[in-house]
């Protein structure tokens, strides 16, 4: 029988707390400024690092994870499909849009996971996006 692999929880991996120095999260130097916080972990920011602080990852993309969550196009639905859904981009109209990942101001363990998704349609300091195109074949 061939085991199915799955991606690992978190950026680093599958444990708590972040190995060494991964990314720019919610840690001990954020205790004043954020109701959660990493403990034992301090990667020395409290607020935003500067870009490429951090290590890239084995694709050589930097700071996909930490720093900022990202600003998505797709608008936020909390409707559900039993179906498997590959690439889903979400209803074509919405009032907020999907924020995805974690951000110097997260440190739950719930915040820090890869699915981690939160919606908005006000701006954010620790919200930003990515410029990305479709590659065609």
């Amino acid at each position: 029988m061939l085991a199915v692999q799955h991606p690992p929880a978190f950026p680093w991996g599958d444990a708590m707390p972040p190995v060494e120095v991964h990314g720019n999260y919610a840690d001990e130097s954020a205790y004043s400024m954020v109701p959660y916080t990493i403990k034992t972990y301090n990667d020395t920011f409290r607020g935003p690092s500067p870009v490429d602080h951090f290590p890239a990852n084995e694709l050589g993309i930097h700071d996909l994870a930490g720093n900022v969550a990202e600003w998505l196009h797709d608008y936020y639905s909390v409707k559900t499909s039993k179906d498997k859904l590959i690439d889903p981009t979400g209803p074509d109209q919405g009032d907020y849009h999907v924020i995805r990942g974690s951000s110097y101001k997260h440190g739950r363990f719930s915040e820090l996971r890869w699915t981690y998704r939160d919606y908005g349609i006000e701006p954010r300091p620790d919200v930003g996006f990515r410029i990305a195109r479709l590659l065609e074949d």
